[in-house]
């Protein structure tokens, strides 16, 4: 099934070839009416609503929005120690995984890396393949901004000490086993549920 899970706030908006199952909970949008920036603007940001784009090439669907945006791709983690805990961070109110914006030619797996050491002030140990990309929507100034991430499973050696980068805005940097995640996934954003599912978290 070729699909787009686009997050904008707590509103998912799903690019789909084939009816995901819990479709009845859903609200089915019509492919030839569809406009990005419409369904953008009058979409309620404070809602938690969730919307399918049926269509056969959701890819080229996700082009077309992608024309509307402004781009801005950004690599991440998910980090696991010696004890079989995970890696989380605490930023703007919510419980985050570290992640931060590619540089101008840079490598996205390069990216990941440099950005979760110097978030969490850790050395990483291996880092492995893409585990999944998630797709974001919000705004800066009166731009519409696309954010694209990859996410790779990383591990550190044994269990260091974390070092949250202040002036990123990070509070917190802390381990967490995967018996401890609840309290964390109630602040948390949408698209990190996913970052999870993928690294069979759940």
């Amino acid at each position: 099934m070729n699909k787009y899970r686009i997050y904008i706030n707590e509103n998912t908006l799903f690019l789909t070839d084939t009816l995901p199952e819990q479709s009845n909970q859903l609200q089915q949008l019509d492919l030839q009416l569809f406009d990005f920036l419409t369904f953008y603007k009058n979409l309620d940001k404070g809602s938690k609503n969730q919307y399918v784009l049926l269509t056969e090439d959701p890819k080229a669907v996700y082009k077309t929005i992608k024309k509307n945006c402004m781009l801005i791709k950004a690599a991440g983690g998910l980090v696991r120690n010696a004890d079989n805990e995970y890696l989380f961070i605490f930023r703007n109110k919510k419980w985050d995984l570290p992640k931060g914006k590619v540089e101008k030619g840079e490598k996205m797996k390069d990216a990941a890396l440099r950005e979760v050491e110097e978030e969490c002030g850790v050395k990483i140990l291996t880092i492995g393949d893409k585990l999944c990309k998630t797709f974001h929507v919000y705004e800066i100034g009166n731009k519409i901004v696309l954010k694209k991430t990859n996410w790779y499973d990383m591990t550190v050696k044994g269990v260091p000490k974390l070092i949250p980068q202040k002036e990123e805005g990070i509070t917190k940097a802390a381990w967490f086993g995967k018996d401890e995640l609840k309290p964390l996934l109630e602040n948390t954003y949408l698209l990190i549920f996913d970052v999870l599912a993928a690294g069979k978290l759940f």
